[in-house]
């Protein structure tokens, strides 16, 4: 086992995960609930499986395309729902519009 890639793995996806919608889910789900340990065996295991289909996705897809292609598509990926995510926030002379109520 690679160590590295181990410990890599794990903060950048900790990091990803803290205020993340998973974790508010947890929380307002434990929030309700008198079993934070029912509550946490049920969200790690969620987790867990999500992320098994993505290393398993990510592995068979890497048989097929190569891993500096794979790598652009994931950036192009993100930066299409970056854009999307500020698009709205914009105007066509590039000030913020104001939140409506």
């Amino acid at each position: 086992m690679n160590i590295t890639l181990l410990l890599s793995t794990f903060v950048t996806v900790f990091l990803a995960e803290l205020g993340d919608k998973t974790q508010l889910a947890t929380v307002a789900i434990s929030g309700t609930s008198d079993r934070p340990l029912a509550v946490f065996l049920g969200s790690s295991s969620a987790l867990v499986i999500a992320s098994l289909i993505g290393a398993v996705a990510g592995g068979s897809l890497s048989a097929v395309i190569p891993a500096d292609w794979l790598q652009l598509l994931a950036s192009i990926g993100f930066l299409v729902i970056g854009l999307r995510l500020l698009w709205p926030m914009l105007k066509t002379d590039g000030s913020i519009i104001p939140e409506q109520d």
